[in-house]
This record gives C-alpha cells, sequence and structure tokens, in this order.
C-alpha cells in the first residue's frame, strides 16, 4: 500500500455500515437484494434498524422457460408477490416497487427520477445497491440501477440536483456495493445464513423452483461466499461489500 493511500485511510476511514440507522436495499429486480446482501438485511432488521427494499425493474422477462414462456404481466405479478414474502420473511416490514420494464426497456430518466424521490422520501444514511463496475456483468438493468444509485448517493445532499428530479435531499452517509469483485466491507451474518436462504429458495419459486440445478449451484455458491467472506473478517459468515463515504465518492481515485 502507498504512503498517500495510508495516510488517507487514516483521515478518511470508510464510514462503518451496522452503527446507521436507515437502510436503503435497492435492487434490479425482485430476489437480487436477498442474493446480493439478505442475510445482511435480515440481521439489521433484527437488530430493530429502519430497512426498507427499493425493487425498481418489475422482472417480468425473468424466465428460462422456452417453450411455454409464462405471460409477462402475469410473470411480473408473480415476482411482486414473490417479493413481498421474502421481505417479510427477513423482517423487512417497508417495500416498494418502481415497476419499471425488465430488460432494459426503460429511459434513463424514469430510473433517475423514480429512484431520486424514494431516497428523498426514506431517508436513508446507507444505501445498498449492485456494483455497477463489475467487469463480468453483462445484465443492463444491473448497471443501471447500479450507476443510479451511485450518482444519487452523491447528488443525495444537493437541493439544486434533486429538486430536478422532484425530490427531497437527504443525508446519505454511505454507499455499500454488493455483487461486488472488490469489497472492503464486511457484515457478519453469523446466524441469518438460513434465513437468506429461505428468503430465496422457499420465497422466489418462479425463479428457482424445488430441486432445480440453478438453485442447488445458488445455493452452493452463497455459503462458499459467506464462509470466505467470514474468514476475511474474523466471522463464521460474512456478507462483502464495496463500501464508500462521502469522501470517498468523488475526486478520489486511491478509493478504488
Amino acid at each position: 500500500m502507498s504512503i498517500l493511500k495510508t495516510v488517507l485511510n487514516i483521515a478518511a476511514p470508510l464510514p462503518d455500515l451496522t452503527g446507521k440507522e436507515r437502510f436503503l436495499f435497492i435492487g434490479p429486480h425482485p430476489d437480487d437484494i436477498e442474493i446480493g446482501a439478505g442475510a445482511t438485511a435480515a440481521r439489521l432488521a433484527a437488530e430493530g434498524k429502519k430497512v426498507c427494499f427499493l425493487i425498481c425493474i418489475d422482472g417480468r422477462y425473468g424466465t428460462d422457460e422456452i417453450e411455454n414462456p409464462p405471460e409477462p404481466e402475469e410473470l411480473a405479478k408473480i415476482r411482486r408477490r414473490e417479493a413481498a414474502d421474502s421481505a417479510a420473511r427477513l423482517g423487512v416490514e417497508e417495500l416498494r416497487f418502481l415497476e419499471l420494464c425488465d430488460g432494459g426497456f426503460y429511459r434513463r430518466e424514469e430510473l433517475m427520477t423514480a429512484m431520486a424521490r424514494a431516497i428523498g422520501d426514506f431517508q436513508p444514511d446507507v444505501i445498498f445497491a449492485p456494483d455497477p463496475d463489475v467487469r463480468s456483468e453483462c445484465h443492463p438493468d444491473h448497471r443501471a440501477v447500479g450507476s443510479a444509485a451511485k450518482e444519487l448517493a452523491l447528488f443525495s445532499e444537493n437541493p439544486g440536483i434533486m429538486a430536478r428530479y422532484g425530490a427531497e435531499t437527504a443525508r446519505v452517509q454511505a454507499l455499500a456495493l454488493y455483487m461486488t469483485a472488490r469489497a472492503n466491507r464486511f457484515v457478519g451474518t453469523d446466524g441469518y445464513l438460513e434465513r437468506q436462504f429461505s428468503a430465496i429458495f422457499d420465497c422466489h419459486r418462479s425463479q428457482f423452483p424445488e430441486g432445480c440445478a440453478s438453485a442447488k449451484a445458488v445455493r452452493l455458491y452463497l455459503r462458499l461466499r459467506a464462509v470466505d467472506f467470514g474468514l476475511r473478517s474474523f466471522h463464521r459468515t460474512a456478507e462483502g461489500f464495496r463500501v464508500l463515504g462521502r469522501i470517498q465518492m468523488h475526486c478520489l481515485p486511491e478509493a478504488d
């Protein structure tokens, strides 16, 4: 580590995530929050923190059925119900939907405006969102939602910019990017992994039918990921995030 980076880490340490009170988890589709940060959400909710899920995209095209795919409108309704059941399983009482069309069929301005208004209304201390800068990520919804969350976390305190979206300002203190390859902060999830699994595999049955190969693969991946992050952070299991405080969000390339 360079001398400059060492000094910056001392002068501008990353914020403590679990010490905050209000957490907005932003997901591209139903089930993404649960996969990326479900155990953390369950822990925060159990600790009495205010947790809200904001699901941006309706997931109407989220099926592997080739010959007889479900009608998109009907699948969107199913996935909304699944998301509500899953949030309840994690102890999350507040759930919001933007209902933009799956597959990138929306204007960026629509996403930015709706997300900004949700941020202004909920007033989060911390925003969780997917990392849009993962080089292997090919889904436009994940990249778009993560990018919008990054920009709005930065602009959340700016009255002029938030007003352009018809939104109130908010004092967002940290951004925590999940589904990231560059985790720099970890949240211990001992005791919450099985609750995360239940929220994913018992609730999101349209995506993970009982006994399907993908469910087994995702379950194994999440368990191995939790153990790996746990070893890196002196927990039995953990989830990892790319965390940026307000200082690290702009003009500080060493934060990367």
